[in-house]
């Protein structure tokens, strides 16, 4: 008589175990080359909130590689999969799966300014189904503008090395062009249209005559972080870049959001979508922690005294 209830207590306990229960399937999509980013940071903070790939997830990672056909492939792929979520890291992604018109819930990263570009309608009510972390890089542009200038007193004339291709960088352009009007600095600006504008770009930047430099990193030129600070040291351009690995892989320094706390971001907002809840309901967050990194490795090369009170500002020093 006892039978059945062994058997229904072997299946509860068979459905118990990660074999069988429920695996959630992941998709994250960048634009560009994720393994050349610390985007084991969100694969880390996927598994402390328990989706461990193999085990209680199947966690996919794509890449465009900076190529809009590639990218457009793997988005028409996740319209046809439809995983539980699709955490999509920079703007490119993200708008690649807005125009597809994909209904899988999207948790985004590394997007700034999200109503202006069109994703969600307010960053307090986002409506459709996107939400995600951004901040504010117009802003930031201004900062590190004026970091450069309280590590370089005197300059004059600062070059800034861009690419169009990433759609917020005319914005952040703007602000620092602004920001150094206000302050009698002369701005000279280099646009890229790829790699291999990259080494033309910093001739024409130290032929202006620029002192200094702030470079604005995209999805692409992240990955080449050690090639554009050797090309920084070699033209003897002091520079500013946007992300902590960008200065500890040489560039002199970097101001902007912690990387780490924008991926845990990322990671709890896909699990409260994995648990239910809809993004329309998730209010899109900002970033409360901002890192200065300093490299004094690369300022003694360029035979720079960094000052002490510029130190006690940073968050990271690399000696």
């Amino acid at each position: 008589m006892r039978r059945p209830y062994l058997i229904a207590g072997l299946l509860l306990a068979l459905l118990g175990t990660p074999a069988l229960a429920a695996v959630k399937q992941i998709s994250i999509l960048h634009s560009g080359f994720p393994n050349r980013t610390p985007i084991h940071l969100l694969i880390e903070a996927l598994r402390a909130l328990g989706y461990e790939d193999g085990n209680t997830a199947a966690i996919e990672l794509l890449g465009g590689e900076g190529d809009a056909k590639r990218l457009d492939a793997l988005v028409a792929g996740l319209a046809s999969k439809k995983p539980d979520v699709i955490v999509a890291l920079t703007s490119p992604a993200v708008l690649a799966l807005k125009r597809a018109g994909v209904g899988t819930p999207v948790v985004f990263a590394f997007v700034t300014d999200p109503v202006r570009q069109g994703i969600v309608s307010s960053l307090s009510r986002p409506s459709g189904n996107f939400t995600g972390v951004t901040y504010s890089e117009a802003t930031l542009g201004g900062k590190r503008l004026e970091l450069l200038l309280d590590a370089l007193p005197g300059t004059r004339r600062v070059a800034i090395i861009w690419s169009r291709a990433f759609s917020e960088n005319a914005a952040i352009f703007d602000v620092i062009r602004q920001a150094g009007q206000a302050r009698g600095v002369e701005v000279f600006s280099r646009e890229v249209e790829g790699a291999q504008d990259l080494a033309p770009a910093f001739d024409d930047a130290k032929g202006s005559g620029a002192q200094a430099l702030i470079f604005l990193t995209d999805n692409l030129m992240f990955g080449r972080r050690k090639e554009i600070a050797a090309l920084a040291l070699s033209h003897q351009l002091p520079s500013i870049h946007s992300f902590a690995p960008e200065a500890r892989d040489g560039a002199l320094m970097s101001y902007g959001p912690d990387l780490a706390e924008n991926y845990r971001r990322a990671a709890a907002l896909a699990d409260r979508v994995l648990k239910g809840a809809r993004p329309a309901d998730l209010p899109v967050e900002e970033p409360t922690h901002f890192t200065l990194c300093v490299n004094l490795k690369t300022a003694k090369a360029l035979g720079l005294n960094i000052s002490p009170a510029l130190l006690a500002r940073a968050d990271e020093v690399i000696e």
